[in-house]
């Protein structure tokens, strides 16, 4: 009953719900409580202690009706992440945050006064009672704790040693992949190979593995006969305080020879770009805490572990006698990388804004997620809503789960306006985008990336450029081994319109542009040139009709 993600996979806030199997159940729920407690005194008074008559009788189901005996246990949606009742069904525990961190929350089914019971600050987890339904136990973050309703949580410990055969473990690990992959498999042939005949191949390997590393490069060889995406394994470790270089958000000249980072660009967003530094192209940057940046050291040990921390800065010019000192606070490259990424948005924004003379609008589809797409009815409904197309970047699309709520987005109707006898004021739809659009694919569209490029070309919605589209639209199957291999392989593909598999099935866009080396490098991307001419052509064309 709360906020949906946009995305199929998004988060979304959910509820408690009970069907009740019984209408005397359900009218019993449904007293309020004067009349609970004057059916109890009632009871009690013609039965005196003796147990009730419906208690341990058989379940039994009344059909007639059911699908309307249901109620909303919560009073309000949430971020849920699990839910139990009282030993009485009088009670509801449930799992939820509101802020950063989940607690355990408690309904009073009756009187629906809600409060928190306990304030676990933990993670996502699972509730569950013991036998007797006496004790409460949750399990976060691999660990368990015994909850006390209403009042604190105790953590139980777990110790104990274990001898155990490394080989005969990678060998019970080795078997399970081959026999799950055998049963889960989504297409019968394997694609065309013997997998029994696989399995004894690589099988004489094992002997030969000392550890995690060499194990799951075995199981991605083994599982890359199969050529089939969203398929491999791997094995990694996280390393104790690790290099870490972090990012001052500029980029620098290359050929520059003396001591110092030559300032080409301020990233938009970044650490240096702020009103009271004033930090412009051609200053350089001479010492870091004090150090100076000289071009027999590599740049990066300057910054190393020094994200989020203040960082003390030398810079020169423009001029020959300016300098100024300035303490700034470095950020990832993960954190980078975003600020990359709306550059690149910006720009092809402009680009697209000046050589369509704003008759065109640009969005950009990083993910097939809940941000993306309200990212696009955004920019579609708000910024472009009178634009005349919009071109649709799907290039570099990393997958998700979102190729539905597109193709529903991009291919509104209209069906009526509203007006004055003077002007129109909008019409309906208004949740969906009813004129042209072009999109450009490429060769880095991965699982719903490729979903989407295949839908939109077959649907017809609208002109596709660029290159091929690999063919991985498939689920993934991952799972973790105990030793931490993580592995998976396909359980489910998907057909096209033409009842075809999609995996390996690559697709076409109507027209083919690439971008060549020599161009790219320059800062040109001749698949959004083409696509602004090729739209601007359609609607002349549509125009003079």
């Amino acid at each position: 009953d709360g906020l949906k993600s946009y995305a199929t996979s998004g988060q979304s806030e959910r509820d408690v719900y009970a069907m009740f199997f019984s209408q005397k159940a359900w009218d019993t729920f449904n007293l309020s409580e004067e009349d609970y407690k004057l059916m109890n005194e009632i009871k009690s008074a013609l039965n005196g202690d003796a147990e009730d008559e419906d208690e341990d009788k058989e379940l039994s189901i009344d059909w007639d009706g059911l699908e309307d005996r249901t109620s909303r246990l919560t009073i309000h949606s949430s971020l849920l992440s699990d839910a139990v009742l009282s030993k009485d069904g009088g009670t509801l525990y449930y799992l939820t945050r509101f802020e950063g961190t989940y607690n355990l929350w408690e309904t009073d089914l009756r009187t629906r006064e809600t409060k928190v019971s306990v304030r676990l600050n933990s993670g996502p987890g699972r509730l569950m009672w013991d036998k007797d339904m006496d004790n409460l136990y949750l399990l976060s973050g691999g660990r368990i704790s015994k909850v006390a309703p209403g009042g604190s949580a105790t953590p139980i410990s777990i110790a104990g040693e274990m001898t155990y055969d490394a080989d005969k473990e990678r060998q019970k690990m080795f078997d399970h992949v081959y026999i799950r992959t055998k049963n889960i498999f989504y297409e019968p042939t394997f694609h065309g190979n013997d997998w029994d005949f696989l399995y004894n191949e690589y099988k004489k390997y094992l002997p030969h593995i000392g550890n995690s590393y060499e194990f799951a490069e075995m199981l991605a060889e083994l599982l890359g006969e199969l050529n089939v995406s969203h398929a491999g394994a791997r094995f990694n470790r996280s390393i104790d305080n690790p290099d870490q270089t972090a990012s001052l958000g500029i980029f620098w000249d290359y050929n520059h020879t003396g001591n110092g980072l030559k300032i080409t660009e301020v990233i938009q967003g970044g650490p240096l770009d702020k009103a009271a530094f004033d930090i412009k192209p051609g200053m350089i940057i001479e010492k870091i805490d004090g150090e100076l940046v000289s071009p027999d050291r590599d740049y990066a040990s300057f910054l190393n572990r020094k994200a989020d921390n203040f960082v003390l800065l030398d810079i020169t010019g423009p001029g020959r006698n300016e300098r100024k000192q300035i303490t700034v606070r470095p950020i990832t490259l993960g954190q980078e990388r975003q600020l990359l990424y709306r550059r690149f948005v910006r720009i092809n924004e402009r680009e697209v804004e000046e050589k369509s003379g704003g008759r065109l609008g640009y969005v950009h589809i990083p993910g097939m997620s809940d941000g993306p797409f309200r990212n696009v009815i955004e920019r579609m409904l708000g910024k472009y809503v009178d634009t005349e197309a919009v071109l649709v970047d799907g290039r570099n699309n990393s997958g998700g789960d979102l190729v539905a709520d597109l193709v529903m987005f991009f291919t509104g109707i209209d069906f009526n306006t509203y007006a004055t006898a003077d002007k129109d004021v909008g019409g309906e739809p208004t949740s969906r985008w009813t004129k042209p659009t072009l999109s450009l694919f490429n060769e880095s569209m991965y699982s719903d990336g490729h979903c989407y490029a295949a839908a939109y070309s077959e649907i017809g919605i609208g002109t596709s450029l660029g290159m091929p589209v690999p063919g991985t639209c498939s689920f993934a199957g991952w799972e973790m081994l105990p030793d931490g291999t993580r592995w998976g392989v396909v359980p489910i593909s998907a057909r096209n319109y033409h009842d075809e598999w999609m995996e390996n099935n690559q697709t076409y866009p109507d027209i083919i542009v690439r971008n060549m080396p020599g161009y790219v490098d320059q800062g040109i991307d001749q698949q959004l040139e083409r696509a602004i001419e090729q739209m601007l052509s359609e609607l002349d064309a549509e125009g003079n009709e």
